[in-house]
């Protein structure tokens, strides 16, 4: 298991999230992203993202006042 600090991005996090995932993790290993919300919009988006991306999304909170979590296994190869 990593952890992915993407809160630098902002609000285009989401190819650096995909691109981490199909690279850097191994199939069915799991990885958790680390990003600032604001008006919850890419809590959505981003369990849209991996969705579409067919990894799963396993857990998602809030980290602390702006800040959020996802922990996500990527998919078979």
């Amino acid at each position: 298991m990593q952890r992915f600090d993407l809160r630098d991005l902002k609000d285009s996090f989401y190819e650096r999230m995909v691109e981490i995932l199909e690279s850097d993790i191994k199939p069915e290993e799991v990885a958790i992203f680390l990003f600032e919300v604001g008006d919850f919009t890419p809590i959505q988006k981003s369990a849209d993202v991996i969705k579409e991306h067919g990894h799963e999304l396993m857990n998602s909170l809030k980290f602390n006042e702006v800040d959020w979590t996802v922990v996500v296994k990527r998919k078979s190869a």
